[in-house]
């Protein structure tokens, strides 16, 4: 249930007997060749729509750019400092609370903002514990890797073995076709599967991974595959989520 899609009576009803909410957080950056620059956002709001929709909770508008300075090398991609998510987040959450949701379940479709997210929820605590509200409902804020789900991980291995890489990876392509079946293509890629290692600026990542891809082969995804990966992380993410939500 898309929360940009219901009324305010509405919200007020749901909370009456829930309070957990969903929201999706991505990134806009480069994903290699064939990848669309808005996959991480993408496949985290698909995901996110899927389980609220699977689980009966109300789904936030997806946070759309996150921590991706790595990526700017790429014309396309966007990012924001950490000291902004944190802002953002914390104001998102605390109009959240303003109205009586208490459970925030984040869906990351980004490893770059693991870091960032998690320091928000510190923010966020640090700042309900200094003030003096020993009545009022804890807040509790979560945050989840689609990809890092059991049957993801299984899943990725089964289809794309060493090729599934951390960047541009066939997995979220894939989910990408599902979703967006207009945006497929293929193309030549030189090595087949990119190679791996670290970087530090946007520059240093250019220089090693000069296609954008980090240990990947995409052109092995498929929209068929898509389906799979959607439906398997759906279902992980919704369990997980109605077994955090309860406590």
């Amino acid at each position: 249930m898309q929360l940009q899609l219901k009324t305010w009576q509405f919200v007020e009803e749901y909370l009456k007997s829930r309070t957990g909410i969903i929201i999706p957080i991505g990134s806009t950056e480069q994903h290699g060749p064939t990848g669309l620059i808005g996959t991480d956002a993408l496949t985290a709001e698909m995901i996110g729509r899927g389980v609220g929709e699977k689980v009966g909770a109300l789904v936030a508008p997806t946070i759309p750019v996150g921590m991706a300075q790595h990526h700017l090398a790429f014309p396309g991609s966007m990012t924001v400092r950490p000291s902004t998510l944190i802002a953002l987040i914390r104001d998102q959450v605390m109009s959240l609370a303003r109205h009586g949701f208490t459970r925030f379940y984040f869906i990351n479709g980004h490893g770059g903002n693991v870091a960032t997210v998690t320091a928000s929820f510190s923010e966020i605590y640090a700042e309900r514990s200094m003030e003096r509200l020993s009545n009022q409902p804890s807040i509790k804020c979560v945050l989840r890797n689609w990809w890092e789900s059991a049957g993801i991980k299984s899943l990725s291995r089964e289809l794309y073995g060493n090729a599934e890489g951390s960047h541009a990876t066939p997995s979220e392509v894939a989910l990408t076709w599902y979703g967006y079946p207009q945006t497929m293509q293929q193309k030549p890629m030189e090595p087949r599967i990119a190679p791996t290692g670290g970087f530090a600026d946007a520059e240093d990542y250019r220089r090693n991974f000069p296609d954008g891809r980090i240990g990947s082969d995409p052109n092995l995804a498929t929209p068929e595959h898509g389906k799979r990966i959607y439906e398997t992380a759906v279902a992980d993410v919704a369990r997980d989520y109605e077994a955090w939500v309860s406590r």
